[in-house]
C-alpha cells in the first residue's frame, strides 16, 4: 500500500528532499536518516541490476520487483521511476497497478519515445503531448489509492525548448498529474520561469551532479516554486568513487590492511544494518539443544 505521509507532506506544503536509492544497502542507509521520501532511480537501479546504460533496455519485469523490494524494506515513502510506462496505454495501466501493488507511493512517467534515455544525456525524443496526456489519464484511472501519486515528466526542453516544455506541463496538470516534472532546465532563470508558470502545482526539481540543470539549495528551490528535489545520482556516484578507491588500493598494495578507516563502513556496522543481530537472537532462541542434554 502507498504510504499516506508522502501526500500529506505535499498537502502541507513541506519542501521534500529525496535521495536516490538503487539497491538494498542504499535503501537501508537512506531510510534511517529521516527523509520524507526516497527516490528509486531508474539509472541507478538499471546500472546496479543489469550493469547497462539507462537507455530503455530494462523492462517492467526488471523493475517492478526491484522497486517493490525497496518499498517493502523502507519505512519512508518511495517514488519510483517507471520510464515511459514500458509501452502503450495498456502497458501504462499494468505498470501503475503493479507499482502500486508493490507498495511504492508514487510513480514517475515520462513523455519520451521508446526506447527512452536518461534525461541528462543526448539523443532523447518525445512523443506528441496528446499521447502523454492519455497516458496520464490512464494512470489516474488505474490507481486504486489516492495516496499513490503520479509524477508526470516532460523531456521536451532539450530539443523543443522551454516554452513547449511548460505547455506540456500545463497539459499534464490538466490531465490529472499530481506532480509536474520539467526535466533538464539549463539555468536558474529557466527554473524561475517554470516556478512562475505553475504557482499552484507541486513541481519536481532533478538535481543531478554534473547534469544539465544547476544544483540549487533547497531554500532557493522552495522560494522559486518547487515542492520536491530529487538527487537520483548522488548515491551511486559516491558508491562508484568508493569502489574505485578501495579496489585501486587493493590492486596497488595487494591487501586491504592499510585502507584508511574512513574508506570502510566497517564489518560490524554492515552486519547491524543488514539485520544480523536479529538473526543471531533468533538462532539463540531456536537452536536445538545437544541430544545429551
Amino acid at each position: 500500500m502507498p504510504k499516506p505521509s508522502l501526500k500529506a507532506a505535499f498537502d502541507a506544503k513541506k519542501f521534500i528532499v529525496a535521495p536516490g536509492i538503487f539497491e538494498g544497502i542504499s535503501t537501508l542507509i537512506a531510510d534511517g536518516m529521516g527523509f520524507d521520501c526516497l527516490y528509486a532511480t531508474g539509472f541507478g537501479t538499471v546500472a546496479s541490476h543489469l550493469g547497462v546504460a539507462d537507455a530503455g533496455i530494462a523492462t517492467y519485469t526488471d523493475m517492478v520487483g526491484r522497486v517493490g523490494r525497496f518499498a517493502q524494506m523502507a519505512k519512508t515513502p518511495v517514488i519510483a521511476d517507471a520510464d515511459t510506462g514500458y509501452g502503450g496505454l495498456l502497458n501504462v495501466r499494468h505498470t501503475v497497478m503493479g507499482y502500486e501493488a508493490a507498495g511504492v507511493s508514487g510513480i514517475q512517467l515520462e513523455d519520451q519515445e521508446v526506447p527512452k534515455k536518461c534525461g541528462h544525456t543526448p539523443g532523447r525524443r518525445v512523443i506528441p503531448a496528446e499521447e502523454m496526456v492519455l497516458k496520464i489519464r490512464v494512470a489516474k484511472e488505474a490507481r486504486r489509492d489516492p495516496n499513490f501519486l503520479i509524477v508526470a515528466r516532460t523531456d521536451a526542453r532539450t530539443w523543443l525548448g522551454l516554452e513547449e516544455a511548460i505547455r506540456r506541463g500545463h497539459m499534464f496538470d490538466e490531465a490529472g498529474a499530481d506532480i509536474v516534472f520539467i526535466e533538464s532546465p539549463e539555468s536558474e532563470e529557466e527554473m524561475v520561469a517554470i516556478g512562475r508558470a505553475f504557482p499552484n502545482k507541486p513541481l519536481l526539481a532533478n538535481m543531478v551532479e554534473g547534469g544539465r540543470t544547476p544544483i540549487l539549495p533547497a531554500a532557493r528551490l522552495q522560494e522559486i516554486g518547487y515542492a520536491i528535489a530529487i538527487y537520483p545520482a548522488l548515491g551511486f556516484l559516491a558508491a562508484a568513487a568508493a569502489y574505485e578507491r578501495a579496489f585501486s588500493h587493493l590492486k596497488a598494495m595487494g591487501d586491504s590492511n592499510a585502507l584508511p578507516a574512513q574508506e570502510s563502513y566497517g564489518f560490524g556496522r554492515i552486519c547491524e544494518l543488514m539485520g544480523f543481530p536479529e538473526v543471531w537472537d533468533f538462532d539463540k532462541r531456536w537452536a536445538q539443544k545437544d541430544a545429551a542434554e
